[in-house]
């Protein structure tokens, strides 16, 4: 459901732009993500600090494209929105020692720490591909054609990296069920009393 909601503006952009054109899209890209930070707030008390950077990116590269009634700015902002991802992973890791990855899955999985610092610099590499070819089908193919891309092929090259780390990771994940306690039981120390 989460990756869903955060999928929310895009599928919004989506159906505004075939139904109005892009700057109709645009402008409902900027209030459906204001709207998203409204209900965070509201159920959580707290937003996350990348979801206020892609409220202002879009809000930006949105703003100038209706403003200046040009489609050039809001092809830039998934580009600008996944360069920005890859500068806070590899920044936070490079100067303040921070993985960020591991802070959010640690909780979820346990991983040897070169695993952890590989995952990190996979993420960050995954985002500046994604902006790379975000700006590719921006300026080599048509509106439609792009506005096609940003929902089912940005989408499908996550949902392809992450099921690819999971495949990789597995290997690092024990089952619970299968582990043993290296503790003598309490019942083999009062056979031996």
């Amino acid at each position: 459901m989460k990756f869903l909601f955060d999928l929310l503006p895009v599928i919004l952009f989506f159906v505004a732009f075939k139904t109005a054109g892009i700057f109709a899209a645009t402008a409902v890209a900027i209030a459906a993500t204001v709207a998203q930070i409204a209900w965070v707030w509201h159920r959580h008390r707290k937003v996350d600090t990348m979801l206020w950077a892609s409220l202002a990116i879009v809000s930006v590269f949105g703003g100038a494209t209706l403003l200046l009634h040009d489609e050039t700015f809001i092809k830039w902002k998934p580009t600008v929105l996944y360069w920005l991802f890859s500068t806070v992973l590899l920044g936070a890791s490079i100067f303040f020692r921070k993985n960020l990855i591991r802070s959010m899955l640690g909780a979820q999985i346990s991983l040897p720490e070169p695993i952890w610092h590989k995952l990190n610099l996979a993420w960050a590499g995954f985002f500046v591909v994604m902006g790379l070819t975000n700006l590719y089908v921006a300026f080599s193919y048509s509106l439609d054609a792009w506005v096609n891309f940003k929902l089912f092929g940005a989408t499908g090259m996550l949902l392809a990296f992450m099921i690819a780390q999971g495949l990789i990771l597995a290997r690092y994940m024990s089952d619970p069920s299968q582990q043993t306690d290296a503790r003598p039981s309490e019942a083999g120390l009062e056979e031996k009393q």
